[in-house]
């Protein structure tokens, strides 16, 4: 049986938290926090909880953008965290099993050491393969490999059926074959609690990368530089989506109040970092080095670039970078230059960080208006603090195929845009959140943008909504929101009959769970 942590113990104010520190509201606290060890944990807590009238909310990590877990009064979270289990076959051959509360650096680690496999997930050491995984989640990897749920066979769950019992069951694609498709991107939380995830195959875990980066400081910046690095990233992904050999390729534009900077991470297709045409080919694009004569003395070219995922500069650094000869990149293990040191004990120490998130899916490349659209806002007085990240994303995850048989629509798309926002000082909250909605709501209100639903990213040709693993209950305003999330086409109707079938008493629900 789970163990207890209701509000007298000790350790209940450490267990009732997640990561955004914006959650929960005070006259929004759980009762209790249910700490579970295994399968049979799950599904005799689930039905303990359910006996005792409350209502249950599943937590594999507390990385939840909004408050969909935590903000539930005198009901009882589920945790998840210790069903963290990563195991494979005979000497590291299939199948492959991965517990909803492993985290994913635990993942990589132990699936390089058993299996020499990988999973093609994100970049954050401590979020946990739950939330992760069965909301469609991506990383670094993502262009080379696809996406972590197109390899996803089957997958284990705690449901509550009819008569309001918790049911295990496993969803493959002989049994359950809706529900399968459903966890393979439509978030399990809007069906029960997911307690392993089944892989018959995993891509081979590359042997090396090389990271690099190029900078510019805002203090030099013109509307027209600024223009020309945004149209230039983009047209690179447009132009570059079916080009195979640059699928080990990733970037991350990054727009802050400081500077702009672009960190990529690239490997080859034979999983070295042996030729790096490529990675020069797109460096080139947006800085051209210097004659190496022309170095100075203190110029040292073997610097540690910044990492796609790192957060910017590690130091302050006046201007605009610059290289001479070639581009500086850090060759290493690709295990090492994704792992390295990272680490945690998935607990929420200290007082978490306020956030607020935004996301969109990118088709086309960006237009000259979209962009100064971006440069208004973050040359303007009311975005202190704003993080405008643009992934690279598409090629092998631009599998028409897939559409079908998972639920990802999002198969056309080249970029993945996050927003995002920290501060600590509950005094702030008007003003950041003002800042992070104007830009949004800015930059999908140009002509390219749905004339209809201008605003937001609706689906046409040049934008493919939001996504799910960033949810923001900011979307709910619009009676379109399902459709910023799940396409206009026939999934959101698909999850609706699925989630009917499988949670016909709506136990699993939230502000933006999926609606019957």
């Amino acid at each position: 049986m789970s163990t207890t942590i209701n509000r007298q113990d000790p350790r209940f104010e450490i267990a009732r938290r997640t990561h955004n520190g914006r959650f929960p509201a005070p006259d929004q606290i759980v009762k209790q926090v249910e700490y579970c060890q295994d399968a049979e944990d799950v599904a005799a807590t689930l039905q303990k909880v359910l006996d005792a009238g409350m209502r249950p909310t599943a937590r594999s990590s507390g990385h939840c953008y909004e408050d969909f877990i935590v903000n539930n009064p005198n009901g009882a979270i589920i945790d998840i965290s210790q069903l963290n289990h990563v195991t494979t076959g005979r000497n590291g051959a299939p199948p492959y099993s991965v517990g909803p509360g492993a985290m994913l650096g635990d993942i990589y680690g132990r699936f390089y050491r058993l299996a020499d496999k990988i999973i093609p997930g994100g970049t954050c050491y401590t979020v946990t393969a739950g939330g992760h995984i069965s909301g469609g989640g991506y990383g670094v990897l993502a262009r080379r490999y696809g996406l972590t749920v197109d390899y996803v066979s089957a997958v284990d769950i705690v449901t509550v059926d009819r008569n309001g019992k918790a049911v295990a069951i496993k969803a493959d694609k002989n049994n359950h074959p809706d529900l399968l498709r459903a966890l393979r991107g439509g978030q399990g939380s809007n069906f029960g609690i997911i307690t392993s995830f089944y892989f018959d195959e995993l891509p081979d875990c590359p042997r090396e990368a090389v990271h690099a980066n190029v900078s510019w400081d805002w203090n030099t910046m013109t509307p027209e530089k600024f223009v020309d690095i945004m149209t230039t990233y983009g047209k690179y992904w447009v132009d570059n989506d079916n080009k195979k050999e640059t699928w080990g390729l990733f970037a991350m534009l990054g727009l802050t109040s400081d500077r702009i900077n672009i960190g990529i991470q690239y490997t080859g297709f034979d999983g070295t970092a042996n030729d790096v045409s490529v990675a020069t080919d797109f460096l080139d694009r947006f800085q051209k080095c210097k004659p190496s004569s022309e170095a100075p003395a203190s110029y040292n070219p073997h610097m540690q670039p910044n990492r796609p995922g790192g957060g910017g500069q590690r130091e302050r650094i006046p201007g605009d970078t610059v290289c001479y000869g070639e581009h500086p990149m850090l060759k290493q293990s690709w295990i090492d230059a994704n792992v390295g040191n990272q680490g945690g004990s998935g607990l929420i120490l200290g007082p978490p960080r306020r956030a607020k998130y935004k996301s969109c899916y990118m088709k086309k490349a960006f237009t000259e208006v979209e962009a100064m659209a971006f440069y208004k806002m973050m040359t303007g007085p009311d975005t202190k603090g704003l993080i405008v990240a643009i992934d690279s994303y598409g090629g092998a995850v631009n599998n028409p195929e897939r559409v079908h048989d998972t639920s990802i629509p999002q198969r056309t798309s080249v970029m993945k845009m996050q927003y995002q926002t920290y501060w600590q000082d509950p005094a702030e909250d008007a003003y950041r959140l003002k800042g992070i909605r104007d830009t949004y709501t800015a930059a999908y209100s140009t002509p390219v943008a749905d004339q209809a639903h201008l605003g937001v990213p609706y689906p046409n040709d040049h934008y493919d909504g939001c996504y799910i693993n960033y949810p923001d209950v900011d979307m709910l305003q619009h009676d379109c929101w399902p459709q910023l999330y799940y396409g206009t086409g026939e999934l959101y109707p698909f999850l609706q009959s699925v989630k009917r079938k499988y949670d016909p008493h709506n136990i699993f629900h939230h502000s933006m769970s999926i609606q019957t």
